[in-house]
């Protein structure tokens, strides 16, 4: 496998990343909360950019994947720095961005920070204001309390070890809300949503679909689809939605 390349962002973390040469617009490819660019979407979205000679690429935030810092110390913001910098260094001329779970709100922050570079937008169970709307309002009041006076909460996970919820975590997520606030999209959009997603309620993808605004946004769900969104119909209705998006973009 080859190693990544690493680009140093202005916080001064390091962001590992692989990058394709190809056509523009460039697809870029945001992940998810404490995944990593070697996810299958990923690498599959690499693989299909390689096969239409298309610029991609993938990163993985700082406490993620092969980047520096701890998982632990990061908050939105931070992972939101990284994607930018990401985003504006490492890509020429507008994007089309890929954003699954975490990844979803994530490319919707930089649809409103990177206006000029981005020219469309695919989600895959986008989980926007996941840290308020799904952590603390899903918080026991004893869970509450712990996070309050000891800083941090684990919480089960189906995909390993527990996650370490940091009260920075969800403080500093409110600062970065983007369904409290009008949310313009004005290019091609399309939402991707699995009807079996137990971390990413279909309500949510609704919720986006009501609030955001713009001229071609479409929610596409897809019944018995987990929050994986990864089998082999899954991953090409993924690529389906990018060409989608590309081609409306080239006609415009």
């Amino acid at each position: 496998m080859t190693s990544p390349s690493y680009l140093t962002t202005p916080q001064g973390r390091r962001i590992a990343y692989h990058k394709t040469e190809g056509l523009g617009p460039g697809v870029v490819f945001l992940g998810g909360f404490k995944s990593d660019m070697g996810g299958t979407k990923a690498v599959y979205l690499e693989e299909w950019a390689k096969q239409q000679g298309r610029a991609f690429l993938r990163f993985d935030y700082s406490g993620h994947g092969e980047s520096s810092e701890a998982f632990e110390d990061g908050a939105i913001g931070d992972w939101a720095q990284d994607a930018a910098a990401a985003i504006t260094e490492l890509t020429d001329g507008p994007q089309v961005l890929v954003g699954s779970s975490m990844g979803g709100w994530i490319s919707l922050l930089m649809t409103q920070r990177l206006t000029a570079k981005v020219a469309g937008l695919v989600t895959v169970a986008a989980a926007p204001d996941f840290t308020e709307d799904s952590m603390w309002n899903g918080f026991t009041d004893a869970q509450r309390a712990e996070l309050r006076e000891q800083g941090r909460v684990a919480l089960p996970s189906e995909y390993g070890d527990p996650y370490i919820i940091t009260r920075r975590l969800i403080e500093e997520g409110r600062d970065n809300l983007v369904l409290r606030q009008p949310l313009p999209l004005p290019f091609p959009t399309r939402f991707l949503q699995g009807t079996a997603d137990a971390d990413v309620d279909m309500g949510v993808a609704l919720r986006l679909l009501d609030h955001a605004s713009g001229p071609d946004i479409r929610l596409t769900l897809v019944k018995g689809a987990d929050h994986r969104f990864s089998d082999d119909d899954c991953l090409a209705l993924i690529a389906e939605n990018i060409t989608d998006v590309l081609t409306r973009i080239a006609s415009a």
